[in-house]
Parts: C-alpha cells; structure tokens; sequence
C-alpha cells in the first residue's frame, strides 16, 4: 500500500469517525428532544380534578377540553399548556415580573431593569388577595394544572436542556404576571409618547405640536363620524446655520413602524344570513415561534346549563381570550386610551431625598432588588418611587419625572373577565367588560339575538385640571388624577343605525367621549375608514352577510391610502425629469403600472411607499433637528395630513435649507427609491414588495443555533402581502395573530386560522399544522375537527 494509499485511508477513517459522532450527538438530541414531547393519548392522574376530563385533539392539534365543571376545565387547560407551552409561558412571566436574565444572562439585564421598575410581582401578589374566592380557586386549579403536566413530560422541555437550567414551578400570580407581560406590549410604559410631545412643544412652540401631532386629521373614522379642524401651519422659518445647508433627512422612525393594535368589527343580525350578530377580529402583534395563542375549546356543566367555548388562550392564563360561547362573541383591539401621565415632581435641591406633594414634603422610596443573573453574580436594581408612580427621568437638579401608570394599582387588574365566558346577551357583555380589569381595549361584541356593540373594557383614569397631553406637576392638588371614571361614564354604543360596527386603533370618539378617554398615540384612520366603507358597502349591497364576507375584509390589501401618493409621484416625474437623469424613466414605467394592492408581486406598491417615507424623513428633518432629535420617536403622531398640506401648499418658510425648492425635494426623495432599489441589487420593476415583505417569525434559539438547526425552528420566509395603512395589516415580524370570523350560535359555519402550530415542540406534528392556511389566507375553521387523538385527565 502506497503512503499517498495510507494517507487516504487514514482521513476516511477520520472522517468517518467524526461523522458517526456528530450522528451519535444527533441522535442524542433527538432522544433528549423526544422526551419531552406532549402526551396526546391513554390516561393520566392529576390530583384534585371533580370528575375525569377528556382531552381531544384533532388533526392541527387543536385540543376539546371537556369536564364536569370549569374549575377542572381550568385545571386541564394548564396541564395542556404546560405540555405544549411552557416554556413560552415561563418567558412571559419573567417579561412581566423583570426575571429573563435568570435564564439567558447578563444579555437580558437592561431589559430586566426596565420590568423591574414598575414592580409587578409585588402588585400581582395584591391583585391576588384582592380576588373573589371562585376567581381565586380557578386560578388554582389552572396553577396546579400547569405543574402536573410539566410533571407528567418524559423529560425537561427541551428549551431547559438547551440553555441547561431547570425549569421552575408555576404560581399563582405567574398568570397575572403574564397579563403585565401583555401590558408592557399595549400601552406606553415609559412615558415616551408624552415625553416627545414635551421636546417638541419646548424646542418649537405648541403650534408645532398641534400640527406635528394634531388630535385628529381627515382620515379620522370615529364612531360618532366626528372630525377636527386641521391646525395651522406653524410659524418657523427653517434656514441654514452659518449658509450651510442642514442635513436633507432624518431617521423617521414613523415611516417603519408598527402599530400594536388589530381590527375588531360586526354586523347586526338584520344584515347577516345567519340572523344573528356577526363579527369579526384579527388583533396585531409580533409574529413569533410560538405562536402567542393557543386554540381550545372548553365544555363543562353546571347549574346554569351545558357551556361550549370556543376561541383562542393565552398560554400562562386560564381564560379564553376571545371567542364565542353560543350566546355572545367578543373580540378586542388595543384602545389607545390615556393611561399613563408623566408627573413633574419637584425634589429637595442638594440630597433629592425628598418630594413636594400636596401635604408637604415626603421621602422618596427607595425599593432595592436583587436580579438573578445566569452566569455571573446577581445584580442589584433600585426603584426610586412616589406615592404617583416610579422616577423614570431626573430633568434637573431640582425636578424628576415620574411616571403615573394604571397598570401600577392593584384594582386596575383583576380576574372578573372570566364572566364573559358565560355572558348570554350582548349588554352584559358591556357590564362585564365595565367592572374587568385587563390592559385597555377595544371590546367589539355581538349576539345570538343580533345586537352588536362597542365599549372600553380596563379602568380609565378621571383627570381633573389636565388633558394628560403633557407633562404638569401634581405637587398643588390642582392637576390630578381623581379615580376612575364609573362604569356608567364609560362610553358605549349599541346597535348603531347602520347596523356596523369598527375598531382599527383609531379615535373612536369625538367630543366629551374623547375628552374622558383622551389619547396615548392611537393610529391614523386610513385601516379604519376602509373597514368602515368596506362595512358600508356590504350592508348596502343587500345580500345578508356571511363570515366569508367579513374574512374577506380582514384580508383587504387595497392601498387605498397611498393612492394619491401614487400620482403624485408620477407628477414629480414629468418628462423634464425624466430627460435630467434616464434611470428615473424605469422608475416612472414602474409607478404607471400601478394595481392598487400591497400584493406579492406589485413593484409600484412598494416604490410609492419608499418615495412617501422619503419625502417625510425630507419633510421633516429640520423639524427634528430644530427640537435637538435625530432621532425624534414618531409613533403616535397623525403627521400625514400635514405632511400632504406641506408638499402641496410649500410654504417657503418650512422648507428644507438642504433643497433650494420644494419641487427638488420631491424629486429628491424619488431619487431615494431608485437608490433603494439600486441597493437591493435590482431594477424598480423587479423591487417587488414581496422581497421586502418576507415572513421573518423566528424562534428565540434560532439566533445563536447554527444556520440549518435555526432555520428548522422558524417558520418558512414566505413573502406576504399587506402592509399596515389597510385592513390585512402584515409585516415581517408583526401581522394578524389571528383571524376570526363567527356568529354566535352558528360556530359551525365560524372560521379561524393563527399563524405558527399549537405545540411549542419542533418535533410534535403540530408544530406548524395550520400555518400555511393563515400564510394564503384560506378560511380554516372555528371548531375543532374530528379526533385524532384522545387523553383522559382522571383524579
């Protein structure tokens, strides 16, 4: 045998021994990974349950919890979510009580110092004391439930083995932490909407800030129909410092952002085919794997009759989070109302030890914790509070700002939502959602008698002195919050005369209702005017109403808000711009080929969309630059009314020094969409909206897994259409989290599709059963199917 033979030999020997190890390590994997699989067959103890419950999956995974009583429906709806969940649960807990870092490292601390700060698992532990005995109790049987199916898996959930760390027991107030995980995700925790609005009153006057973010605009779709005066132009002069020109653009956050929110909307049953109410909801948040819900359906017995339930829960809690019981149907969209106030507290000028209130001067609390942190030695934070709420800014020597938050009282969260499982019209459904305390929603309901209507559920604070828009100090009793408004001062409309209904974050009211509910950056009508017409349209066309009909405008992608936009962009590039530079003539045949709709393949939608987010950051600039913020936050702020008036009227004044005239930054901002398209490597016809707008919801481990193993995790990158500015709201990570279409009485004929599967598990079959339905926007149904699989949960 040759040495050259030898050599060979030897590196096929290597070889394969390095193969057959890295098998062994996979298969390894595999086994450890299987272990913790749920389990969907056969019969299983769980102490304290009444009476055995049946658990039936069908083919997505979709379980049918059925029991003698909802305490033990409760109890196996935390053993199901245990096995397919928990994981997923244990990261919202942690989110909402400030404890990631305990399992993932110094990486997670800031965000940790940012939960901690509010305090919610000391405000949990209140909510829970503050229960009702069978709110209490259900809550227990959901708890110990959850424990028992982590208990009954094979092994770890294998997220635990992964990040090698045990997972830790479920508690009682992990639920209500869970639900301040959803605040952090609804409302403004920080104070940063009404803290711009102060930059931007201060650096450029209040007429800047009625205009920049004015209370309403043209595209507004309220409820009572009412509108707002546009404000006036602001009288600035932006000029050059020094003959130098400022910077042409700024990083408009607005012109990217996503808006948590969903669209909620309904029928009255004098327009439908089924007689009764129909609605429909898709609520907007980050798409992740997994998935936030997790479909069930609940069935159990007691004096008042037999009770289905049927809709989508959150996992870490026992309720259903919407859906239809038969009688009532009830979805929500986020409200936007104004809970939050930055309070201007005055401090003792050489120790800042102490605060001026109302009854003198009082200490400030110092509240000292320690954060667990994987891997290194725990950390201590501390929270410096007054009796309206933590310090979250020191503006000076002598003043602090401090953030007043309904989420921060123990009566603004409670369990009382569980009633409207069983509510059986749609006006109790309003009384629940009055005395309930979850974040602050929309609540959209309808009935099997046909009514509909709309109300806030979760407290709202009564201002007295204030509008809430900016930071006062409370110091003198004369701006304060004085309670909450009653249940009776919550707005409510019922069964409106054109027989619709519509939430889509925006003003709902105008008037006192706006006054009372005041607002915290709700979004611009444009999704929910054409909900509104779409609505419309169909109660006029005659033909009585059919989910199919309501699910089709959930996935309505008619760009109906950059219409004029589309035109005006072919005005900017007339024939003498084209003949100033050839490439923009590729981009003006692209625009003509306009088709209305944020499809796939549509390379006009997504070229006028870059050439309006342009011509704002353009717009803009020297407004941000003026206020001493590059990177001024926009959210909240309805700009595109005065954005349009601007590129119209062109008042000299306002424009930017960096271009001689307001024709040349119009033009400047279509060059920014060929150099956009030139940057993506492609030509304007082929800068389809579909490249940019690919499904990107990823697991947490995919990042730091190598590339085939993260992928595996993730979802497939398929491109979506829809945009947010439209009824199918969808970006890469953000979108529709679900859709439901039903008429109470009728699930039969309701439907319902989530993105992502049921199960948490890559190696479960329903780890993405059901995603491709949403991805193509097919009409799944709301029941589950037949069973393919049946566990028996017995004491």
């Amino acid at each position: 045998m040759s040495a050259l033979t030898k050599r060979l030999s030897l590196l096929l020997s290597v070889l394969s021994l390095l193969a057959l190890v890295a098998a062994g390590a996979l298969l390894y994997g595999w086994v450890q990974m299987r272990g913790s699989l749920p389990q969907l067959d056969g019969v299983q103890v769980v102490p304290g349950l009444s009476a055995p419950v049946k658990i039936a999956r069908d083919a997505l995974g979709v379980p049918v919890l059925s029991g003698a009583t909802r305490a033990d429906v409760a109890r196996a709806t935390g053993f199901v979510h245990a096995q397919d969940r928990f994981f997923q649960m244990d990261l919202l807990r942690r989110r909402g009580a400030g404890e990631l870092a305990e399992i993932y490292g110094p990486a997670a601390l800031d965000l940790d110092r940012s939960a901690r700060l509010h305090g919610f698992r000391r405000v949990a532990e209140k909510v829970l004391a503050r229960a009702d005995p069978g709110e209490r109790a259900l809550l227990q049987a959901y708890t110990a439930g959850v424990n028992a199916g982590l208990s009954a898996l094979g092994n770890t959930p294998w997220e635990y083995l992964v990040l090698r760390t045990p997972p830790q027991p479920w508690r009682e107030e992990d639920s209500l932490l869970c639900v301040y995980a959803m605040w952090f995700d609804l409302q403004d925790s920080t104070g940063s909407f009404e803290l711009t609005r102060e930059a931007v009153r201060n650096a450029l006057g209040p007429a800047a800030l009625d205009f920049l973010a004015p209370r309403g605009d043209s595209w507004d779709a309220a409820l009572d129909g009412s509108q707002f005066e546009p404000p006036a132009f602001p009288l600035l002069h932006f000029k050059a410092a020094d003959g130098e020109p400022q910077s042409a653009r700024v990083r408009f956050e607005a012109a990217q952002r996503d808006v948590t929110g969903s669209n909620a909307f309904a029928v009255a049953g004098a327009h439908t085919a089924a007689g009764a109410a129909l609605l429909a909801n898709d609520m907007h948040l980050g798409l992740a794997v997994p998935h936030i819900w997790y479909r069930a359906e609940f069935r159990w017995s007691d004096e008042r009759g037999a009770h289905r339930l049927t809709g989508v829960t959150l996992p870490g809690t026992p309720n259903m989070i919407i859906g239809s019981n038969g009688r009532v149907a009830w979805g929500f969209t986020d409200a936007y109302v104004d809970t939050t106030d930055v309070v201007i507290a005055e401090t003792d000028a050489i120790y800042q030890r102490q605060y001026r209130t109302t009854h003198g001067w009082v200490d400030i609390e110092d509240r000292t914790e320690e954060i667990k942190v994987k891997g290194g030695p725990a950390v201590a934070f501390t929270a410096r509070w007054t009796e309206w709420g933590p310090i979250i800014a020191v503006s000076s020597i002598a003043r602090s700002k401090v953030l007043r938050w309904t989420a921060h009282d123990a009566e603004a969260t409670n369990l009382k939502v569980l009633a409207l499982e069983t509510a059986t019209t749609a006006a109790e459904a309003v009384e629940i959602a009055h005395r309930s305390g979850i974040p602050n929603e929309n609540i959209v309901i309808a009935d099997a008698d046909g009514h509909i209507a709309w109300t806030l559920i979760g407290l709202i604070p009564r201002r007295v002195g204030f509008d809430g828009r900016l930071p006062v100090s409370w110091a003198y009793g004369d701006r304060r919050w004085d309670g909450w408004l009653k249940p009776q001062e919550v707005p409510v409309v019922f069964d409106p005369p054109g027989g619709a209904l519509w939430s889509a974050n925006q003003r709902m009211l105008g008037g006192a209702g706006y006054a009372k509910l005041g607002d915290s950056g709700s979004d611009g009508g444009a999704r929910a005017a054409q909900i509104r017409d779409d609505l419309r349209a169909l109660v006029a066309a005659g033909k009585p109403a059919a989910p199919a009909d309501l699910l089709a405008i959930e996935l309505d992608d008619r760009a109906r808000f950059l219409e004029r936009w589309q035109k005006l962009l072919l005005e900017v590039l007339d024939d003498s711009a084209v003949a100033q530079k050839k490439s923009r003539a590729g981009l003006r045949d692209a625009v003509r080929r306009w088709d209305g709709r944020a499809s796939v393949d549509s390379a006009s939608y997504r070229l006028v969309r870059a050439f309006r987010a342009h011509t704002a950051e353009r717009v803009f600039a020297p407004f941000a630059e003026a206020a001493e913020a590059e990177e001024l936050r926009w959210e909240g702020f309805r700009f595109e009314d005065g954005l349009w008036r601007l590129v119209h009227e062109r008042p000299a004044g306002l424009l930017n020094p960096a271009h001689p005239s307001w024709p040349a930054l119009l033009l400047a901002a279509a060059d920014d969409v060929l150099d956009d398209a030139d940057q993506a490597g492609v030509t304007p016809e082929r800068f389809t909206w579909g490249r940019r707008n690919l499904l990107a919801m990823r697991h947490p481990f995919s990042r730091f897994l190598p590339g085939i193993l993260g992928r595996w995790l993730d979802m497939p990158a398929m491109p979506l259409p829809g945009d947010r500015d439209m009824p199918r709201v969808q970006g890469p990570a953000f979108g529709q989290s679900e859709r439901l279409v039903v008429a109470p009485g009728h699930e039969s004929d309701g439907l319902l599709t989530v993105p992502g599967g049921q199960s948490g598990h890559p190696l479960s079959p329903y780890y993405r059963a059901g995603h491709e339905a949403w991805v193509k926007g097919e009409a799944g149904p709301l029941l589950p199917g037949a069973p393919q699989h049946t566990l028996v949960l017995r004491p």
